[in-house]
């Protein structure tokens, strides 16, 4: 495969979700408002842009026998991000509905995506267990917040404030994209040895033509001092 046609390899997409991944967890943690409407605002653009980046790695990345995880995580993530794309619906409910839904989902196949690549040997299936399985408790955590939770609590000389689900479950939502982008950008910017390899053999590859070439001057000179 020539240099070019390699420019874009998985390494750059896991890269791509991580900065979207850090984008959604600074926007969450700078952000003094926890309510649904925000919460649901990051979350739908976190799932929208993530699943265009999936889309992109299905078509110029991944081959052709793995492509179905890819496609399904992006298709789960735009209904979802479509769904929460709309300001009326943003409410407490929806949040939790939506966002356990995608997790579990988008979890579920990049945990079954991952198990399948390792029967190959893949050295990204472990990566691809791992954000799967965060996507998974992220769903589990959220579940365990009681339906209507509200807790009062107070700071000496600061006053009472109110601790709810949504602040709960939006804080939950801004840890788990904090992480992904943590472990996808030491994913994507840890050297690989298939990457060394297949550099290898793209410069193998490259050279052949040049040793081929000198090669034959070379007889050709041997054959000229006959």
């Amino acid at each position: 495969m020539s240099a070019p046609a390699r420019a874009f390899t998985v390494r750059h997409i896991q890269l791509l979700r991580a900065l979207i991944a850090a984008a959604a967890a600074l926007m969450i943690t700078f952000s003094s408002d926890h309510s649904a409407p925000v919460g649901l605002a990051v979350f739908s653009g976190f799932v929208f842009v993530t699943s265009l980046v999936q889309i992109l790695a299905a078509w110029l990345v991944l081959p052709a026998g793995s492509r179905w995880s890819s496609i399904l995580q992006a298709a789960f993530g735009l209904i979802a991000g479509m769904v929460t794309g709309i300001p009326m619906w943003r409410t407490d409910d929806l949040f939790f509905i939506v966002v356990v839904t995608w997790a579990l989902l988008t979890g579920a196949v990049e945990v079954l995506a991952g198990i399948r690549a390792r029967r190959t040997s893949d050295p990204l299936a472990r990566d691809a267990i791992t954000v799967g399985a965060f996507g998974i408790l992220l769903a589990v955590a959220l579940l365990l917040i009681p339906a209507g939770f509200q807790q009062e609590y107070t700071i000496d000389k600061a006053g009472t404030f109110v601790l709810s689900g949504i602040i709960l479950g939006v804080g939950l939502f801004g840890g788990y994209v904090a992480i992904v982008a943590v472990f996808l950008g030491i994913a994507g910017l840890t050297p690989r040895r298939a990457d060394a390899v297949a550099s290898s053999a793209a410069e193998t590859a490259d050279d052949a033509p040049d040793t081929a070439q000198h090669s034959t001057a070379t007889s050709a000179e041997l054959g000229g001092d006959r």
